[in-house]
């Protein structure tokens, strides 16, 4: 950090049993946040993350942004000595996290209960696919799987069919979630002294996220239609095409924006009060009239022209892009990370602290860190417990 400010989770030890996506996104926030992270992965493979792809410099691009700032260690947790290091190291942690199958820590004592029955003052974070019970314990629970299961898919693609979103976005946000679990249990133990148990399944998370197509569901009988770029219950909200084939999307919310989008957008001021477009309800039942219209302008103007009218207007509206045109983003901020083949650069962490930027650690190589951790944590020669 700059000056003398220390990072919020400066002096915080992380432990985590980890690997894929969900856990690693979230111990990555907090080592962001300063605090340290040692990550524990398998023997020989390491996180299978590793080999998803080579695109960032030879090094997985999945690995890399999920993993920056860690200590790598390698220990086979089944055998008796690398336990052993691993329970030193949880004597000493603040926070457990691990995404193992729901039960496989209980048979070696190192289920979340026993391990805070050992050291009252840690704080674990399980993350599961689908929770510690129920029917579905034990199925495996990769992002799409997720995605389908909890009705994500049914809502996401066009009327032709569903489709899936593009990033892993059940992994990212069980990740915020356990993130956000993690740091109120620490807050909780500063007032009671005590550490706790923060359980958080992928289901579970997506499920809440799915709250208002739900509702609609449970309380209006009415599925939400897949509609592609535009808004199933708001109108007009979507994208259009401009004239040189490029979209351009748009949303109008309220009626000091319907007015204004009538007048300046539409040219005609009159259609801001017409019966079949006076309200959102409205404009909805008369979704064809009303996108005949809009279809019409905007395929008369360009879309960098097209932005400027609506900008004008104070009509909320949007580039559609795609990765090339995010990559040359004028918003666009990034941070630089090293990793075992050179540096990369990332997006820029999106959490803005007043106290300024922290660099970001680097992405470690299998093992990187072990020699050092093994002599930190590993057993005290008579010699040195004497001292």
């Amino acid at each position: 950090m700059t000056g003398s400010d220390a990072a919020p989770l400066a002096g915080i030890l992380v432990v985590a049993l980890e690997q894929a996506v969900a856990a690693p996104f979230c111990s990555s926030r907090l080592a962001d946040a300063g605090a340290r992270v040692i990550k524990i992965e398998r023997k020989g493979e390491g996180d299978f993350a590793r080999a998803y792809d080579r695109a960032a410099k030879g090094e997985s691009a999945y690995f890399t942004w999920l993993n920056r700032g860690k200590e790598s260690v390698a220990l086979d947790i089944k055998a008796p000595e690398d336990r052993e290091i691993l329970l030193r190291m949880l004597e000493k942690a603040d926070v457990f996290v691990q995404n193992l199958l729901p039960g496989a820590l209980e048979k070696m004592g190192l289920d979340s209960a026993t391990l805070r029955a050992r050291f009252p003052r840690l704080v674990t974070c399980d993350i599961t696919g689908y929770g510690e019970d129920g029917p579905m314990r034990n199925a495996k629970a990769y992002d799409l799987l997720v995605q389908c299961e909890s009705g994500l898919a049914s809502i996401t693609g066009t009327p032709d069919g569903p489709g899936r979103v593009g990033i892993s976005v059940c992994d990212i946000a069980t990740g915020m979630t356990a993130h956000a679990g993690i740091c109120e249990a620490l807050v909780a133990r500063e007032r009671s002294g005590k550490g706790s148990g923060v359980s958080v399944a992928m289901f579970d998370v997506m499920a809440d996220w799915m709250a208002v197509p739900l509702l609609y569901y449970d309380y209006l009988g009415k599925p939400t239609p897949r509609v592609g770029l535009n808004h199933a219950v708001i109108c007009p909200y979507g994208a259009y095409e401009c004239r040189d084939g490029e979209l351009v999307v748009i949303t109008v919310q309220h009626a000091g924006e319907w007015n204004r989008f009538c007048e300046h957008i539409l040219g005609d001021a009159k259609l801001a009060t017409d019966p079949r477009f006076h309200d959102n309800t409205a404009r909805l039942e008369h979704k064809a009239e009303l996108e005949k219209l809009i279809k019409a302008v905007f395929a008369s103007h360009d879309r960098a022209e097209m932005l400027k009218l609506l900008d004008s207007a104070g009509i909320a509206s949007g580039a559609v892009n795609d990765v090339a045109a995010l990559s040359k983003h004028p918003q666009m901020d990034r941070a630089r990370i090293g990793t075992p083949s050179g540096e990369i650069d990332i997006p820029a962490p999106p959490i803005r602290r007043s106290t300024g930027a922290a660099a970001l650690g680097p992405s470690p190589g299998l093992d990187a860190d072990g020699k050092a951790l093994r002599a930190e944590f590993g057993p005290r020669s008579p010699a040195t417990s004497a001292t």
